[in-house]
């Protein structure tokens, strides 16, 4: 895949997050899904998309792309309202891939023995629907990751909300013109988390990887403690 290098990022008189050896040797992955959430049952994925970053030599670098549109179970079809969100049709999801090719597909990009954090605007959504499809993404659902809400919150407080569109005109990053299909959000969620790491470069408080992930954290499902069962 084709390389591209994204903004560098300041220190200032401290070692900042981007010097932090964990932070270096960790692949940031910016995952996003579009889903029906039908009455009675979990969301069910429609598309997902995902784009792998990495900072090297004092730039970001895209070291992966992946997307791909997603059939939902017949429980869970596209409706009226999913379509008017969306742009996706019926039609559309109609021949695509089953959950487990579309989501076993990507679940192949993660190399055993590497570093990964996923990174998501309001990550528990991303988690719940991984968790709820981790027979099909065993290596996925074991990824924590990073919520650019929180993140945010701590980093540029003033702002009425921190939604994607907020974050998106205070960063003055241009509104993709298919908004809320999963690439789209994907890139421009990057780009948001990009100057979010750029301002945590200039926070005292945030000088490593930990530090992030004690604002922004979220322990995937599948790494949990299982509940302990009690014979009576």
């Amino acid at each position: 895949m084709g390389q591209q290098r994204h903004e560098t990022s300041a220190n200032g008189g401290f070692m900042g997050v981007t010097n932090d050896p964990a932070f270096l040797a960790t692949t940031f992955v910016v995952i996003d899904f579009e889903a029906t959430t039908p009455k009675g049952y979990p969301a069910q994925p429609i598309e997902v998309a995902a784009l792998a970053l990495r900072y090297e030599q004092g730039a970001w670098t895209t070291v992966g792309t992946s997307s791909s549109l997603i059939r939902p179970p017949a429980f869970a079809p596209v409706t009226p309202a999913v379509t008017a969100q969306t742009g996706l049709t019926p039609e559309q999801v109609r021949q695509a891939p089953s959950p487990a090719e579309a989501l076993g597909a990507l679940d192949r990009r993660f190399a055993a023995g590497k570093q990964y954090l996923l990174v998501a605007q309001h990550a528990a959504t991303e988690a719940n629907i991984i968790y709820n499809q981790r027979e099909h993404c065993t290596a996925l659902a074991r990824i924590d990751l990073l919520d650019t809400i929180p993140l945010a919150k701590h980093l540029v407080p003033g702002l009425p909300n921190h939604k994607l569109d907020t974050l998106l005109a205070h960063f003055a990053i241009k509104q993709p013109a298919d908004r809320h299909r999963a690439y789209a959000d994907v890139e421009v969620t990057a780009q948001v988390f990009v100057r979010l790491v750029s301002a945590a470069d200039e926070d005292a408080q945030l000088s490593d990887l930990a530090a992030l992930v004690k604002i922004a954290g979220r322990t995937a499902k599948c790494n949990m403690p299982a509940q302990g069962v009690f014979d009576i």
